[in-house]
């Protein structure tokens, strides 16, 4: 028996590692022949704990993938469910073994639900292509939070926005646990530095008062509820501030290994690793927002042409759903060796058995009836 498993498993886009998939009961491991998109087991029809049933028409072996995503980095997150996908193989015993692909269309399930907020500092859900608003807060593991912080500038100088911080908890409450960071240091995105992440600033800004930014959609691992609260600490610079440590937006680039800026040069970035993108000067003059107790209030800067104004902006509740509600995962298998498409999942193969089953034996009741012959009962 062969089994192939597309490394992309939910059709995301996102890829699983080899070793989080076992097949059976004996948790056999996949066969070296895997390559970097394809997860192959080759075992026996009896090994892995597979079950044997008989029936007058055929033989059915029963047996399951399953797909157990591992925590990376010790992080309190995860970004995919954990799956089991039952497999039966059906093999006709009057007949000449083969088998015909199942392939099941599902719907995602959805929701919509409207959450905005008019705030001096806000941030919004935004649609795939930026163009508008995001009016559902319901995502599913695979998926992008696409989101924009933004700062009315009416009756104010042109200033630049900065995202100082961002944190996610499961409550309203930005002290409860567990918590997580997203963005840390004076706009450092540290959440793109995890392994399964690819969340990054957008850059160029579209202006000077926005900054835009993509989260992996995630979880928490250690509570039953599926919602996240995300609340960001926003800051407003004048837009004449030159790109420092202490004003930038870092992504991390992972085939380069580095942090890039939207503005200036890398050399401004070099601080998220070590940890310390505040000067002595700005902690003198108390330009240091770690909490909602400096929230309302407004800074300013010794000797600077304009003053800087701060605030907390939050979204949520955002529902975090598994990604078993969207594309049914990729499973091809045969009993010579050589990988098929089959798509057999107990639900759809045996009800799909009982119509044909069905409407055949009712062709025949139409077409054969009894004829008596003379003398006979």
């Amino acid at each position: 028996m062969v089994v192939t498993v597309q490394r992309d498993l939910y059709g995301k886009g996102k890829l699983v590692k080899a070793s989080d998939l076992t097949l059976g009961t004996q948790r056999c491991q996949p066969s070296p022949q895997s390559t970097n998109t394809l997860v192959i087991f080759q075992n026996r029809l009896q090994e892995c704990g597979s079950e044997l049933q008989m029936t007058p028409e055929f033989l059915i072996y029963r047996t399951s993938l399953t797909y157990n995503p591992t925590h990376v980095n010790n992080a309190p997150i995860i970004r995919t469910n954990s799956a089991v996908v039952q497999i039966e193989c059906y093999y006709p015993r009057h007949d000449n073994v083969s088998s015909n692909a199942i392939r099941p269309t599902w719907n995602p399930f959805s929701s919509t639900v409207s959450v905005q907020e008019k705030l001096d500092f806000s941030l919004q859900l935004m649609n795939d292509d930026w163009s508008a608003p995001r009016v559902s807060t319901v995502f599913q593991l695979g998926d992008v939070f696409n989101i924009q912080a933004s700062c009315a500038t009416d009756n104010h100088v042109p200033m630049m926005l900065f995202v100082d911080s961002c944190v996610a908890t499961s409550s309203p409450d930005l002290s409860s646990t567990p918590r997580y960071d997203i963005i840390a240091l004076n706009g450092c995105l540290m959440d793109g530095r995890q392994e399964d992440s690819s969340s990054a600033f957008r850059s160029p800004r579209p202006r000077s008062d926005i900054l835009q930014f993509t989260v992996d959609a995630f979880r928490f691992s250690v509570v039953a509820t599926s919602t996240i609260y995300i609340t960001c600490n926003l800051r407003a610079a004048a837009a004449s501030q030159t790109p420092n440590p202490e004003n930038k937006a870092c992504s991390f680039n992972k085939a380069s290994n580095i942090w890039s800026p939207v503005e200036g040069t890398r050399d401004i970035c070099r601080c998220c690793d070590s940890g310390n993108c505040v000067s002595p000067q700005s902690r003198r003059l108390g330009r240091i927002y770690p909490g909602p107790r400096n929230i309302g209030k407004r800074e300013t800067r010794i000797g600077a042409k304009s003053e800087e104004e701060h605030g907390l902006a939050t979204l949520g509740p955002l529902m975090v759903t598994g990604a078993d509600h969207g594309k049914a995962l990729a499973v091809t298998q045969d009993s010579n060796s050589k990988p098929l498409d089959l798509w057999l999942f107990i639900t759809i193969g045996s009800l799909s058995f009982s119509v044909v089953a069905a409407v055949a034996l009712i062709g025949v009741c139409l077409i054969k009836k009894p004829v008596l012959q003379p003398g006979r009962k």
